[in-house]
């Protein structure tokens, strides 16, 4: 990929994201409205219980955290417990920032990384509305991470990698700020069948979470190469129908699946 395609994929996520937060809403699932969906989106509320969020979750954050961008619940395979460092890439509006605060909670520590600049203010005053001594969010590039080395227990992410136009650096990244025996644990979207080449030039489904997403052999060779160990990528079935929802006009769902994805820093 040339570097003005990386930069222009990079802008176009930027963008369409800030318009998510100005908004105040998404479409319907990791997609926002601007990109690929149309018609009605699903309620936010909905389309987390979908992803494997509890009502009391959801009850828990303040009012505009969950703008509806997830495809899974990275909360559920974190493992998360009082006292961690947890890393959360991507974090949009803080909502599983704020998840995970609870369970750090007071000892531990969340810190959100976003590039996009109208996501980070929405996820400050949510973080101040809600409370939240112990989070802080960070503008930065995921393939560059404003984190210091070693320092990390626990790094999470939703439907956001498959975003990134280089995600070996975001691999080698994450490992680099992971404590040794520290842990991935991510939602996100992945191609369990090749992409068709209409698809793959879709700037739209590129900012929609469909047209970066890479196979499990593809991303477990990136995490492999990073430096990880004890990999797991489950794509996740069922997934299908609520990703037909998010572009249903083309085939995607015939394409791609949200999975769990897990990895090791050796110890």
């Amino acid at each position: 990929m040339s570097k003005r395609s990386t930069e222009q994929i990079r802008e176009s996520v930027r963008k369409n994201y800030g318009a998510v937060a100005e908004r105040g809403k998404a479409g319907g699932g990791c997609a926002p409205a601007s990109a690929c969906c149309t018609g009605e989106p699903t309620p936010v509320e909905v389309d987390a219980g979908r992803l494997g969020y509890s009502q009391a979750e959801l009850e828990s954050v303040p009012a505009g955290a969950n703008l509806g961008l997830g495809c899974g619940n990275p909360q559920a395979i974190a493992a998360l417990k009082p006292g961690d460092t947890v890393l959360d890439l991507g974090s949009g509006a803080g909502f599983d920032c704020f998840l995970a605060a609870v369970q750090v909670a007071p000892e531990g520590r969340v810190i959100g990384v976003d590039m996009t600049p109208q996501m980070l203010v929405k996820a400050r005053g949510n973080a101040v509305k809600g409370g939240y001594t112990n989070v802080e969010f960070r503008q930065g590039e995921i393939e560059r991470l404003p984190v210091r080395d070693e320092s990390v227990d626990v790094i999470i992410s939703n439907c956001v990698i498959n975003l990134s136009p280089d995600k070996g650096a975001v691999f080698r990244e994450a490992f680099r700020v992971l404590k040794p025996g520290g842990r991935l644990a991510v939602s996100d979207i992945v191609a369990t069948a090749p992409l068709p080449e209409h698809v793959q030039a879709d700037l739209n489904l590129y900012v929609g979470c469909v047209a970066g997403a890479e196979t499990p052999h593809k991303l477990e060779g990136y995490l492999r190469d990073a430096g990880f160990s004890a990999i797991a990528i489950r794509p996740k079935d069922e997934s299908r129908e609520f990703i037909k929802e998010w572009s249903p006009q083309s085939e995607v769902g015939d394409y791609v699946r949200s999975a769990t994805i897990e990895a090791v820093k050796p110890a």
